[in-house]
């Protein structure tokens, strides 16, 4: 096959008959089924008005509706996942910045976007499935709104996506990427992971995040394999859908795979008959102590990943055996070429800490509307990640940090990942997130959140004891909080930005 530019062109590699979408408790959607499923949505989309480069926000339910009409509405349109779980004010933030032309839900939603879009003016299209419909099939049902003014499939320089950038410390950002950005992207995993037609993916990702859009869904397709797709994390109905779907891998952020852990001694038997082939592990730092527990439960390896919205998604992983794998670390570029920038713009050797820069195919060409952004993002055409790093000789990529994360104690930097990491390793921890706390004379000093495992115990003393053992003074945390459970952003990732002020430490 000739390689994938398009959405469209990537769901011609599975063969007719396979299995592309599927749900636990239903029948999967053939790959013919996909195809046509595609060109009757690209047929009611024009015929509703909407068409190339018009925007489309999604608000649908995680599950195999919403994969599809990923896919499928890219092929005629820009598609904008939005988190179903936004309130009305963030739907209006959302679709106002997006400037939607239509807002996409499922038939019969309570959604508060509804209510927001027809304030807004833009068109509702409802996704309605069919009475025993396959996993992913479904029609779509609106009032046209005039001509689409650019009918047909998309091409490869077409916006397939829009997300916006979390946005912890300022406005979020736009970043639009192109049918051959994501496609570069889903064929740069798809290789990294040695995917062929015979594997199936577990999706526990949610989908309005770049993660699970990209890594779980579109690589599958492009690699002609199946993705089953789940109603959003559930480490309650982990073990069943496991036990029922029987996949090859699944991909999950590392809070998710903990809570996976957690579970696994109360699902032995599970755990025994599963044939997974490798799990995969990205969009924040897995703890090594984590990829370890991992391995020897599922007895395969751990792959963990490095990725970004801008990149859309993956910019490096570690091999699969028998190639080198080492924990703590992102791997080595898998498509797009990476590198370790300084502050002013000189590339560095190995060993040498700066920001990871990287260029290529899958990176967006811009934030939409922002040139400030963009002239402090690029420099002479390498995108600057925003995280710190260092290289080995043998090209292998460790984060050491979030630049802005970093506390600066005094003067002296401190990455927050380092800390972790040694706070992870006393018996009694589960998990451990530190942050940087406002100090009057030192602009910041250094705090931890931790939970600690079930019938454990430690005090704040105990820990920072343990915590100074292996660590120089000014990096032990001056604060310790002990909680049940540590806040999370929509997508299970930790946020140490703003963590101060959430625990009303600040």
């Amino acid at each position: 096959m000739t390689d994938a530019k398009t959405m469209i062109e990537l769901i011609t590699t599975g063969a007719a008959t396979d299995p592309a979408i599927g749900a636990p408790g239903r029948d999967a959607l053939s790959y013919d089924g996909f195809r046509s499923l595609a060109s009757g949505v690209i047929e009611q989309l024009n015929a509703l008005g909407i068409g190339r480069g018009d925007r489309v926000a999604i608000v649908l339910p995680n599950g195999p509706e919403m994969a599809s009409a990923f896919v499928t509405v890219a092929c005629a349109a820009t598609t904008a996942p939005l988190n179903p779980d936004y309130k009305a004010e963030e739907f209006e933030f959302y679709l106002d910045d997006l400037k939607a032309k239509a807002l996409l839900v499922e038939e019969g939603s309570a959604s508060p976007a509804i209510a927001v879009a027809e304030k807004l003016g833009i068109a509702i299209i409802e996704l309605a499935v069919p009475e025993g419909a396959a996993a992913g099939a479904f029609v779509l049902k609106g009032e046209p709104i005039g001509q689409a003014s650019k009918s047909g499939a998309a091409g490869a320089e077409d916006t397939a996506l829009i997300l916006h950038t979390s946005g912890t410390t300022s406005r979020p950002k736009i970043v639009p990427l192109s049918h051959r950005n994501v496609t570069a992207s889903a064929r740069n995993i798809a290789r990294s992971l040695a995917l062929t037609q015979n594997d199936k993916c577990l999706n526990i990702m949610p989908l309005f995040h770049i993660h699970g859009l990209i890594a779980a869904v579109l690589s599958s397709l492009r690699a002609g394999s199946s993705v089953t797709c789940t109603p959003g994390f559930n480490a309650l109905k982990f073990f069943s859908w496991l036990d029922e779907v029987k996949p090859s891998w699944y991909t999950a952020v590392p809070t998710m795979h903990q809570a996976i852990l957690a579970r696994g001694a109360r699902n032995q038997e599970t755990v025994a008959k599963a044939k997974l082939r490798f799990i995969r592990s990205s969009s924040a730092s897995l703890p090594p102590q984590v990829m370890k527990s991992l391995e020897e439960m599922w007895g395969c390896p751990v792959i963990e990943a490095y990725g970004m919205t801008e990149a859309s998604h993956q910019m490096a992983a570690n091999p699969l055996p028998p190639a080198k794998r080492i924990a703590g670390s992102v791997g080595i570029a898998s498509g797009p070429d990476v590198a370790i920038m300084s502050e002013d713009g000189r590339l560095l050797g190995p060993g040498e800490t700066g920001e990871i820069v990287i260029r290529g195919e899958n990176v967006t060409k811009g934030y939409e509307n922002n040139p400030k952004a963009n002239a402090e993002a690029f420099t002479d055409g390498w995108f600057r990640t925003g995280d710190q790093g260092i290289m080995t000789a043998e090209g292998y990529f460790t984060i050491t940090g979030r630049l802005k994360e970093i506390i600066n104690r005094g003067g002296e930097k401190i990455s927050p990942r380092e800390v972790d990491e040694i706070l992870m390793n006393h018996p009694s921890v589960e998990q451990a997130v530190t942050f940087a706390l406002p100090h009057e004379k030192l602009g910041e000093d250094v705090a931890a959140a931790v939970v600690l495992k079930d019938g454990q115990s430690a005090s704040e003393a105990e820990l920072r004891e343990f915590a100074a053992k292996s660590l120089a003074a000014f990096k032990v945390p001056r604060s310790i909080t002990l909680l049940d459970e540590i806040p999370k952003g929509a997508t299970g990732k930790l946020q140490r930005i703003g963590l101060a002020e959430k625990l009303g430490l600040a």
